[in-house]
């Protein structure tokens, strides 16, 4: 039996000196790793599909199951490194340098590197976790989403409005994140109105509270007070408490409707900005006698 074993490796096919055979063994290394990973990964998954009374932590656990996996697959092509005679050299520097490897590999991918080691300082520090509401500055503007994950390279949201955002690790790590859900789930919706000077100040101030109790997504009206005077309007705000922010939008994008119908109804002007052209001394320039080309 051995000996059939030893007259199989010796094989073309199986004979890792060979082009072949090389290819073979990266082939049966690289399945080995698959099913491993494959195999450490749906752990990862019933551990947590286990866990109904939440003692094992989502986001440090779905980082973790993509770190094994990246490390079974090192440790095979190390493996691999070793059987084949032509790579044995590489995969004794793989062991044995990792110092100098990890040199080269961190100049030829600093960002990446960057945003891997800020996923591990994100899972140590924990400014947030899976599911919180958070806000952070995008080129878009200010961004409410929830965490959707934490891969090895960079954070997704998901917004109110199913929007994804995609994050870079080592940017979520740097910037102000404002987490809604770890204090208070709430969000304040802010809606101004500008009305006329001519109009009832305090007319229009009810008629705003009276929408905002009405719609279904307010918990409570906090106030409306007159906030600033214009050059041609006066500006009331409304404040109302929502149970999160996407809510909170939807509240303003309601009221903004609503309002227009209402003040119009109410006899409450929306002012638009327009000039007024004065001419002084108009009989003068009428009089004076027109001049050809």
């Amino acid at each position: 039996m051995i000996n059939q074993i030893g007259k199989l490796i010796s094989g073309t096919e199986w004979n890792p000196n060979s082009i072949v055979g090389a290819v073979a063994y990266f082939v049966v290394f690289m399945l080995i790793a698959l099913i491993v990973a494959r195999t450490l990964r749906a752990a990862f998954t019933a551990a947590l599909k286990r866990d109904t009374h939440g003692l094992i932590d989502r986001t440090t656990t779905l980082f973790l199951a993509q770190v094994t996996q990246i490390v079974v697959y090192i440790i095979a092509f190390t493996l691999y490194a070793h059987v084949v005679p032509v790579l044995n050299s590489l995969g004794t520097a793989l062991l044995t340098g990792v110092s100098v490897s990890a040199v080269v590999i961190g100049l030829a991918a600093q960002s990446t590197l960057a945003n891997f080691i800020s996923g591990i300082s994100l899972l140590l520090y924990r400014p947030f976790s899976l599911g919180d509401s958070v806000q952070i500055n995008a080129p878009s503007g200010l961004e409410t989403g929830v965490v959707n994950s934490l891969t090895l390279g960079y954070t997704v949201l998901e917004t109110f409005d199913n929007r994804h955002i995609v994050v870079p690790n080592s940017v979520m790590a740097t910037q102000i994140t404002v987490n809604l859900t770890r204090v208070d789930p709430r969000a304040m919706a802010i809606v101004p109105i500008n009305i006329s000077y001519a109009s009832d100040v305090e007319k229009a101030r009810q008629i705003l509270v009276n929408l905002a109790e009405a719609h279904p997504l307010v918990k409570e009206v906090v106030n409306c007070p007159l906030i600033a005077l214009g050059d041609s309007a006066v500006t009331l705000s409304l404040r109302a408490w929502c149970a999160n922010a996407g809510d909170a939008s939807q509240v303003e994008f309601a009221l903004y409707e609503q309002i227009i119908d209402r003040y119009g109804q109410a006899g409450i002007e929306l002012p638009y900005p327009y000039s007024n052209v004065i001419l002084h001394h108009a009989a003068a320039l009428q009089a004076a006698p027109a001049t050809g080309a």
